[in-house]
Formats: structure tokens, C-alpha cells, sequence
């Protein structure tokens, strides 16, 4: 009784209590701040406790430790006022604050912590936008990427050996961007093979992605002027099973001895299964991934290989449609100057180190 007696004269509560809709969220929460405790290197920590204005009685909502003067309430209803109290609390003795003022949560418009990101946004907009225009007036270089210049001289060896190609587009779905930049080559391929009159072979993984394989090839027979040539079976689909794809496109390429084999999108395991047996059949192969694991096994089996970006610049340097050179030639730029920026600020920052040592 003495020591509680004690303790209740030498504890000392917090001060101006303080609580603020936290900035720069989305709402639904507060912060709260107090000044420590002049006893805080005795105390067990503080209690949080917290009444709306629609409540009666204050209740426990949260306990820090000594040495922390805040709190971030995250279970608050937007537009409603709150009141605080905090406690500093040394066994089974708690000492209570005087009440902050009301405050309330809310949504804030943007979060001003990610300025920097509305500006790149701007910028890279601003970058994609002119050279979209630009490349409607005059023609934009793109540098020379030797697995596409390679599909004209593919898709024309399978014309003169009278034998189909073979497209394969990954084992992702349509969420995946790898898969929606194969079926952009498949797109600009078919429109060759169209031309050609040679056998399109396109074995599928997903549904979803064989129905949109399919309209796609559709669409480019069309757009050649030659919709009769197209044939509904030359793109199918085959299983889902990871394995039991590659066994099927393995079997296809030993019956059909295809003369190119291009495969596109996302691969895992099975891309060196499909490689090998697409050298083996003698194939000229061009593959085109972003699949880190699994470009050493393309680089190895196949004639050209696509590495990472250039797998999404392929449609543009294919179609040379100005839309798509435009926004890979404003990407590419906004890029340049973000890494100049950095090496600025990484000089700027070395020098002033060292002025400063």
C-alpha cells in the first residue's frame, strides 16, 4: 500500500497530447503524439485509450513501450471526432493524461510522399506523346535487332521447303505482359505467313490465350486480303499440364519437321526440353523471353534469341506502326534521362561526401 502510495506521487503523465488525421492516406486512420513523461525512464510504457464522440467512455486501443511518444491509430471511421487520452503505467498503476482535442480521419486526394512519381509519370507521358507524333511525320530508327530481321528469311525458308512454322506462345496466361507481346509478333508473323501461303501451327497452353491466338491470326489472314486461306485448326489448344504441352509441341515438330519454330512469352522448365527438339529436327529457332532462368537454355539451343525488352519492342520494329514506335522510343528516352539524373545525383552526392571528410 506504502509503494503504490509511492508510486502514485512520483509518476508523472504525458503532456500535450496531440492527435492529427494521419497525412497522406487513404483515411480511416490517426496520429497520435504526446510529450514524454519527465518519470519515463521508470515507467512500463503508455496506454492508448480513445472515446468517439458517439461513445461514452474512453477504452484501451493500443500500449508502446518508454521512449515512444506516438501512436498510429489504424481502426478509425472517416469524418468522426476522437478524443485521447494517454497513460503511463508502472505496474498496476496507471497515471492518466489530460484529453487531446477532437480530431478526425479523412482521405487525403494524393499522397504527397509520391510527388516524384506524378512528375515521372508526367514526363514519360509528355516523352511518349511527342514521339507518337514525330513518328507519324518521319520514320524513327530503331536499332537492328537480328532475330527480327531473321523472321522474313524464316518465314520465306519455310515456303521454299514446303514445311509449316511453328509458334509457340508460352505457358502464361493473359495477364502476363510477356504473352500479350508474343501474340504481337504472332500478329505480325501470321501476316507474313498469309503472304507466303505456308502452314501456320500455333499449339496453346491456356484458353483464354487460344481464343485470343486465334482472332488474332484470324484478323491477319483478313488484313492481308486473303480470309479464305485461313485455317480455324491451325491454332488449337492442347493441355494445360505443363509437361504434357511440351511432350505435345515436342511430337507435333518430329511429326510435322517444321522449318522455323519461334518460341514467344514466358517459359519455365520445359524450354530447353522444347529447344533441344527443335534442333534436333533441324529448325531454324527464334525465341523471344523475359524469363530470366530460361534465356541461357534459348541462348544455347536457338539461332536468335530476344533478350528481355526486346521481346516487347518486336511488335513495333515488326509492324512499324507509329503509335508503337512512338511509345517505345518515348520509354526508351524517359529511361535515358532517369539515368542521367541518377548519375548527376550520384557525383553530386560523392563530392559532398567527400567535401564534408
Amino acid at each position: 500500500m506504502f509503494l503504490f502510495l509511492l508510486f502514485t506521487f512520483i509518476i508523472e503523465p504525458p503532456r500535450n497530447i496531440k492527435a492529427i488525421d494521419n497525412p497522406n492516406d487513404g483515411g480511416n486512420k490517426i496520429l497520435v503524439s504526446w510529450e514524454l513523461s519527465p518519470t519515463d525512464s521508470i515507467l512500463d510504457g503508455y496506454e492508448i485509450l480513445r472515446k468517439s464522440e458517439k461513445e461514452k467512455d474512453f477504452c484501451k486501443v493500443g500500449f508502446v513501450g518508454p521512449g515512444r511518444n506516438s501512436f498510429l491509430d489504424e481502426n478509425t471511421e472517416d469524418n468522426l471526432n476522437y478524443y485521447y487520452q494517454i497513460a503511463a503505467v508502472k505496474d498496476t498503476i496507471k497515471i492518466f493524461s489530460e484529453i487531446s482535442k477532437p480530431a478526425k480521419s479523412y482521405p487525403q486526394w494524393f499522397n504527397k510522399g509520391k510527388l516524384i512519381i506524378l512528375l515521372t509519370f508526367f514526363l514519360f507521358s509528355f516523352l511518349i506523346l511527342y514521339f507518337i507524333k514525330r513518328a507519324k511525320r518521319v520514320e524513327l530508327f530503331i536499332r537492328r535487332i537480328a532475330g527480327l530481321n531473321a523472321v522474313e528469311e524464316a518465314v520465306g525458308r519455310a515456303t521454299e521447303m514446303g514445311k509449316p512454322v511453328l509458334f509457340v506462345p508460352g505457358l502464361s496466361g493473359m495477364s502476363d505482359v510477356a504473352t500479350i507481346a508474343a501474340l504481337n509478333i504472332l500478329s505480325e508473323i501470321a501476316k507474313k505467313i498469309a503472304q507466303y501461303d505456308v502452314k501456320l501451327i500455333v499449339p496453346n497452353n491456356d484458353p483464354i490465350v487460344y481464343t485470343v491466338a486465334r482472332e488474332i491470326v484470324k484478323e491477319a489472314y483478313t488484313s492481308v486480303g486473303r480470309p479464305d486461306a485461313f485455317n480455324p485448326d491451325s491454332v488449337f489448344y492442347l493441355t494445360d499440364s505443363q509437361f504434357a504441352y511440351a511432350a505435345g509441341v515436342d511430337g507435333i515438330m518430329v511429326r510435322e519437321r517444321p522449318a522455323t519454330n519461334f518460341f514467344c512469352g514466358y517459359f519455365y522448365a520445359e524450354s530447353l526440353i522444347l529447344a533441344e527438339t527443335g534442333a534436333q529436327t533441324g529448325a531454324i529457332q527464334i525465341a523471344a523471353t523475359d524469363s530470366i532462368t530460361q534465356l541461357p537454355f534459348f541462348i544455347v539451343a536457338c539461332d536468335y534469341t530476344l533478350i528481355g525488352e526486346e521481346l516487347y519492342a518486336a511488335s513495333a520494329y515488326l509492324s512499324k506502326e507509329p503509335i508503337l514506335l512512338g511509345s517505345l522510343k518515348g520509354q526508351d528516352y524517359g529511361k535515358f534521362l532517369i539515368i542521367i539524373i541518377l548519375t548527376f545525383l550520384s557525383i553530386i552526392s560523392l563530392i559532398f561526401n567527400f567535401i564534408i571528410k
